[in-house]
C-alpha cells in the first residue's frame, strides 16, 4: 500500500445480498443501514463486486456492459419519492424469499416497473431532473451503444448479438444501425433513463459512504462477456471471426478450483489492436470505474502478462496455452492517462515472477487469502512458508478470510483434514472462538495495508451462505442476508477488534 493510505479494515457484501422485500438487495434503505452499521463498528471500507447489468447466469464477472449498472440494484421506492410510480405500483409484491434471490422472477417483476417509471420520466416537466438527465447523457460516452445494445436485445427476444440477431445489425452495417436507431428510439431511450435512475442511486450511496469515511472497493473483470455492448461495439478489438464468434477464449488451467481449469469462454482481446489505438478501451473502463470507487480491485490481474487461451471449440480449459499481453505497455498508457490509479491487483492462482513485476512496477497491492494459508493444496504440505500465512504477508497487500470464490470460513472448516485444523490451532494459539473469528483476528492483526472479511464470516454462516462455486452455473450470486443480523453487539465486537489493531 502507499504510504498515504491509511490502514483499514472493511466488509465484502454485494448489494444484491442486502435485505429488503423486493427480492433482491438494492441501493435504498437498506444500504444506507449497511453504511451505517460499518461505521459504527469502526470499518472504513465496503467491497462491492462488479456492479454491472448481468446475462445468463446472474455473474456479475459476465455483464452486458463494462460501464453500465444493473437496473435490479435500482430502489424502486425512491422512484416513487421522485413520482414516477405509485403505490398500485408497488402493491402485491411476489412473496420472494428472503435469504436468495431468483433473478429471473425479479427480472419479470421489476424490469417492467423500471420501464413503466422511465416512461413517466420523460414525460415529466420537472427541470432540476431533465438538467441532470442530460448532463449524464452527456457525459457517458458509452451510453448509446448500450442504450441500443438493450433495445436490440430485446426486439429480438433477449438473443445474443452474434448468434440471434440479424447479421447486418450484428455487424453493426451503417444503414442497419441508422434503422434500427430509427426503430428503436424510445425503447433505447428508456434504457438510458433507466440508467440514470441506477447512478443518481448509486451516487447517493456514494455520499453517503463518504460522509461516514468510509471508501468503496469496486470490483472490474478483466475480460468482457462474449454478449456484451464491449464486444458488440469493439469487435475489431478481440479476437472474433467474420461472424463474431470468439476464435480464442479465455479461462486459466488445472487449478484450486477446478481439476479440469476454468473455461470462462469470454473472447479474448486483440491486444495488438488495442495497443495501435493507445489502449484507449481500457482507459475509458478504467476512468469510468475509478468515477464509482475510491478503490479497484481487478479480477485475474495475472491476464495482463499472459493469459490462458482456448480454442473456442474446446469444452474444457486443459487444452490451452499461455498468451503474453502487454501489460506494462498498457498500464503506462493508463498511467499517463489517469496518474497513479488505486488498483487493487486480483494476484491469485498461477503466479509467475513475471506477473510479480508487473504490479510491483506500478505499486499494485496483491492479495492475501488466509483460507489458503492452511490449505494442502496442490502440494500436498503445510508450510510456514506458504506465502499467505500472515507472518509471511506484506504492508502492500490487502488480507481476506475468503473471497467470493470461497465456501465461507465456517464451511471450508467443516472440510479441513484433522492435520490442517491442527495446524491452525497451533497458528492461531487459541481455541476459545470459533474459525470465522479466528481468522478475522489474524486478519485485523496482519501487517497488511488493507483487511477485507466477508459479511459471512462475520455473521459465523455456514456453506449455505457460499456466494460463488467456481465453474458451475445455477445456484450462484443468490445468497441474502436476514434483516437483524447486524446487531449493536456484533458492531461492537468488530470495532473492539478493528480498535485494537489500529485499523478503526
Amino acid at each position: 500500500m502507499s504510504p498515504d493510505v491509511r490502514r483499514a479494515s472493511g466488509i465484502l457484501l454485494h448489494p444484491t445480498s442486502l435485505p429488503g422485500p423486493h427480492g433482491i438487495g438494492d441501493l435504498g434503505e437498506a444500504a444506507q443501514e449497511f453504511l451505517e452499521f460499518l461505521s459504527s463498528s469502526g470499518q472504513g471500507l465496503w467491497q462491492v463486486l462488479p456492479l454491472g447489468p448481468t446475462g445468463y447466469g446472474d455473474s456479475p464477472y459476465a455483464c452486458f456492459s463494462s460501464f453500465a449498472g444493473n437496473p435490479l440494484l435500482i430502489n424502486l421506492d425512491a422512484l416513487r419519492a421522485w413520482g414516477l410510480l405509485d403505490a398500485r405500483d408497488l402493491a402485491g409484491i411476489p412473496r420472494f424469499s428472503a435469504d436468495s434471490v431468483d433473478y429471473g422472477a425479479v427480472y419479470e417483476w421489476k424490469i417492467p416497473l423500471l420501464r413503466k417509471a422511465a416512461s413517466a420520466f420523460l414525460d415529466s416537466s420537472d427541470k432540476t431532473l431533465n438538467d441532470r438527465f442530460g448532463g449524464f447523457r452527456a457525459k457517458a460516452r458509452w451510453l448509446p451503444d448500450f442504450s441500443l445494445f438493450m433495445a436490440l436485445k430485446a426486439a429480438f427476444g433477449g438473443g445474443a448479438w452474434n448468434r440471434a440477431w440479424d447479421r447486418d445489425i450484428a455487424l453493426r452495417d451503417c444503414s442497419a444501425l441508422e434503422r434500427w436507431r430509427t426503430e428503436l428510439a424510445d425503447a433505447a431511450k428508456k434504457e438510458e433513463v433507466i440508467q440514470f435512475f441506477f447512478f443518481q442511486q448509486w451516487e447517493a450511496v456514494r455520499r453517503a459512504a463518504a460522509g461516514r469515511g468510509i471508501r468503496i472497493v469496486g470490483d472490474m473483470p478483466i475480460f468482457a462477456a462474449e454478449d456484451s455492448a464491449d464486444v458488440w461495439a469493439n469487435r475489431g478489438l478481440f479476437l472474433l471471426d467474420e461472424n463474431g464468434h470468439p476464435t480464442l477464449v479465455a479461462g486459466v488451467p488445472p487449478d484450486y478450483f477446478s481439476s479440469t481449469g476454468q473455461l470462462w469462454g469470454n473472447p479474448l482481446y486483440d491486444w495488438d489492436a488495442l495497443k495501435r489505438e493507445g489502449f484507449s478501451l481500457w482507459v475509458e473502463k478504467l476512468k469510468s470505474a475509478l468515477e464509482m470507487y475510491d478503490f479497484l480491485r481487478i479480477d485475474h490481474f495475472r491476464g495482463f502478462e499472459s493469459c490462458w487461451a482456448v480454442t473456442a471449440s474446446l469444452p474444457t480449459a486443459e487444452r490451452g496455452k499461455w498468451m503474453r499481453v502487454p501489460g506494462v505497455e498498457l498500464f503506462e498508457a493508463v498511467k499517463l492517462a489517469l496518474g497513479d490509479a488505486p488498483i487493487v491487483a486480483e494476484d491469485l492462482g498461477v503466479i509467475t515472477p513475471e506477473v510479480e513485476a508487473l504490479r510491483e512496477r506500478f505499486g499494485f497491492p496483491g492479495m492475501r487469502i488466509l483460507q489458503f494459508a492452511f490449505d494442502k493444496g496442490e502440494a500436498g504440505i503445510l508450510s510456514s512458508d506458504n506465502r499467505f500465512l500472515p507472518h509471511n504477508h506484506a504492508r502492500d497487500c490487502v488480507v481476506y478470510t475468503g473471497t467470493h470464490d470461497n465456501d465461507t470460513t465456517m464451511g471450508w472448516y467443516e472440510s479441513r483434514t484433522p492435520e490442517e485444523r491442527a495446524y491452525l490451532d497451533r497458528y492461531a494459539d487459541s481455541r476459545q472462538d470459533n474459525p470465522a473469528w479466528r481468522l478475522i483476528r489474524m486478519a485485523m492483526a496482519s501487517v497488511a495495508g488493507f483487511c477485507v472479511i466477508p459479511l459471512q464470516d462475520v455473521l459465523v454462516l455456514g456453506r449455505d451462505a457460499r456466494m460463488n462455486m467456481p465453474g458451475t452455473v445455477g445456484s450462484n450470486w443468490r445468497w441474502r442476508f436476514a434483516p437483524g443480523l447486524l446487531s449493536d453487539a456484533l458492531a461492537r465486537r468488530l470495532r473492539g477488534m478493528s480498535e485494537l489493531y489500529g485499523r478503526a
